[in-house]
């Protein structure tokens, strides 16, 4: 799998720019109340979260939770560590 961090834009202008405004989803478990805790994560490590954005969707048989939210951050290095911090809550299975 390659790393994120060696992922370049074809052309000037695309890909991630910093600072800016990204949106991310986690997927865990539907009991573990994520719609709250996504975004408390997020901003424990420092990011602005736009909670007008919040938004979640339960899986088809109602076990799984997914949360997205959009978020600010000033460079590359936040955006990995939101994943990261994400990932590591065991209810989070997974985030996008």
């Amino acid at each position: 799998m390659k790393d994120l961090s060696d992922i370049k834009a074809q052309q000037e202008g695309q890909g991630f720019q910093f600072p800016g405004e990204f949106e991310i989803t986690a997927m865990g478990n539907a009991s573990a109340d994520l719609k709250a805790r996504v975004p408390q994560i997020l901003e424990g490590i420092g990011l602005h979260v736009l909670h007008e954005t919040v938004k979640h969707r339960h899986s088809r048989e109602g076990n799984f939770l997914s949360v997205t939210v959009s978020f600010r951050c000033e460079t590359r290095e936040q955006y990995d560590l939101a994943h990261t911090a994400l990932r590591a809550d065991p209810d989070i299975r997974y985030t996008l």
